[in-house]
């Protein structure tokens, strides 16, 4: 989400200061299927045999750190918004505790045509909240309406544009939304058609903007679609009460409607808006709260407490190294000044000493544990490491690239945030560079995520802390950031051979996936090994308190933050 850690995540003004949602599992990840005894061949069961079955009262206590802005699927733009959508509604697919996408409003796999442009849907007996089956045409209305420039959506036309058949022209206003490749051929079937062959389509559908909405009911409300609980419908494993709109509380209740309710464990669960981590942390201690997020310096004194959990993510956070400003080439624009830089700090002691939250040192972009080839390998496995920590080499590479700019001497702002731990990494930016690289000067510029924003807009910085973490599972979600006038490139770098790769991905190479991924380890070796376009940091870690009694919590790397499907109280006493 580009206004949370989804799209433009964030990067460290908000990451590092915020108490980041206060539930969350195992930053992702489990379940089973059954097909005997009457049960839905696709229904999942909890793993309770070695953690304990569900006992005592199903009521968890969590906190968020933020108000919802909108349950709208076709509005919802935020990591609050889209984890309530993902536990109170569903789609075609969900992503299920090992976080492979699997059917889910659909009844089996989708057929998919030999060209990869055509997949054909049937949907499996499920009701809303109020009791009325949930149809294809449910999904043509909320797809048509996403679209729609009259709506506003900030993800439909991003979701859908070069990916759905017509998408783009109707986003622009130029094709009636009716146009859009979505197509309830009756009841329970749906096809869609597409743009182009989309490698991790099936991926997609598991996202918010993708889920179902019955056209009547939206119509009736009006414009209070969607404005508390009262006027929305819900098709997930919960429902969604106690919500007025505005305030930092509600409730999720069990849905008896759901298609797969037998396996939904907990009753309720409560949740308040706490966005300091140190009130987390107090009412974790006094038993209010049964998982509680620590940041900044409480993550450091927490993160060998035995009720700690770490979480891994799949955010990844950088330097940009800007090569224009103002019209005019600075001197980030020379390749061994860049390298010189992106090799010069040590990140495991920034991962370990200041970060100390379980984050990861990156000599990537792509992240670990993300995306997988066919044959189920880390695509960090095939790529490799990429320029790592070398303060030698990184002095080699300063002194040709003074030479070459003609200079003894270069000083360079960094652009970062102005949270007390972000100015820490800053600091430590500052000595690392300093003192690795002769006749260099870092000057430390901190401000709001806001006006970081604004800054990265107009190109108006030198070496930004930025970061990424993805909507959907495959390598593009990261590279297709630094293609030629791409609109989060903003740094202008551009490479004819990397854009060649990407476009390739997309187009001769989108129905081989070998080759696909080659390219893509060869794009990502271009970025960073030969033009150090950027200079990976770290992936995130969270550290989580989390009481053991709070059972199979499920956490995704892409799409929302995480599931209470599958989650369970059990041994409380």
């Amino acid at each position: 989400m580009k206004n949370t850690k989804w799209l433009l995540l964030m990067a460290l003004t908000l990451v590092l200061s915020i108490f980041l949602a206060a539930c969350g599992g195992t930053d992702d990840k489990k379940e089973d299927t059954t097909k005997d005894d009457g049960k839905d061949e696709n229904a999942t069961e909890t793993p309770a045999k070695e953690d304990g079955e569900p006992d005592a009262e199903q009521i968890l206590n969590l906190a968020e750190s933020a108000a919802i802005p909108s349950v709208d699927s076709a509005i919802v733009e935020d990591a609050v918004g889209f984890n309530v959508l993902n536990n109170v509604n569903e789609g075609l697919y969900r992503l299920d505790q090992e976080n492979k996408a699997i059917p889910a409003m659909a009844s089996e796999e989708a057929t998919e045509s030999e060209d990869g442009l055509t997949y054909t849907f049937k949907l499996r007996d499920a009701k809303w909240s109020d009791g009325t089956p949930v149809t294809a045409e449910d999904f043509v209305f909320a797809w048509q309406r996403a679209i729609d420039p009259a709506t506003g959506s900030p993800y439909g036309p991003f979701m859908m544009s070069g990916t759905v058949k017509n998408a783009t022209a109707i986003s622009e206003g130029k094709m009636d939304k009716k146009e859009l490749g979505i197509v309830a051929k009756d009841e329970k079937t749906l096809e869609v058609t597409l743009e182009r062959p989309v490698p991790y389509f099936l991926s997609l559908m598991s996202f918010g903007t993708f889920y179902p909405q019955k056209e009547a009911f939206v119509t009736e409300k009006g414009d209070a679609y969607a404005t508390n609980s009262d006027n929305l419908l819900y098709n997930g494993p919960f429902t969604l009460t106690d919500w007025d709109g505005t305030g930092g509380s509600w409730v999720y209740k069990k849905n008896d409607e759901y298609w797969d309710a037998e396996n939904v464990k907990l009753t309720q669960i409560n949740v308040n808006v706490v966005q300091d981590s140190a009130t987390a942390v107090k009412l974790y201690k006094d038993g209010k709260l049964d998982r509680a997020g620590v940041s900044g310096d409480l993550a450091m004194q927490y993160s060998t407490d035995e009720e700690a959990v770490l979480q891994p993510e799949t955010s990844v956070f950088y330097m940009k190294f800007n090569q224009e400003k103002g019209g005019k080439e600075t001197p980030l624009a020379n390749e061994n000044i860049r390298k010189a830089i992106a090799k010069s700090f040590q990140k495991e002691d920034l991962a370990d000493v200041v970060l100390a939250n379980g984050s990861l040192p990156a000599n990537f972009l792509v992240p670990k544990d993300f995306a997988y080839d066919e044959d189920g390998k880390d695509f960090r496995e095939l790529s490799g490491d990429h320029l790592e920590y070398n303060a030698e080499e990184a002095k080699d590479l300063w002194a040709a690239g003074l030479k070459e700019l003609g200079v003894d001497s270069l000083e360079l702002e960094i652009l970062g945030g102005d949270t007390d731990l972000s100015k820490k990494m800053d600091e430590y930016f500052k000595s690392q560079l300093e003192t690795n690289l002769e006749g260099l000067t870092i000057k430390l510029k901190e401000v709001p995520f806001a006006v970081r924003l604004e800054l990265d807009g107009n190109q108006d910085y030198d070496i930004q802390i930025s970061g990424w973490g993805p909507d959907f599972q495959d390598p593009i979600s990261f590279l297709d950031l630094f293609v030629t006038d791409g609109t989060n490139n903003l740094m202008s770098y551009s490479n004819p051979e990397y854009d060649k790769l990407i476009a390739d991905s997309k187009g001769d190479l989108a129905l081989k996936p070998a080759e696909r991924y080659e390219a893509f380890a060869k794009a990502e070796k271009i970025l960073l090994d030969e033009d150090a376009a950027i200079a990976p940091i770290y992936q995130r870690g969270l550290i989580f308190l989390e009481k053991p009694y709070f059972k199979g919590l499920v956490s995704h790397p892409f799409g929302a933050d995480y599931s209470f499907k599958w989650a369970y109280i059990s041994g409380k006493e």
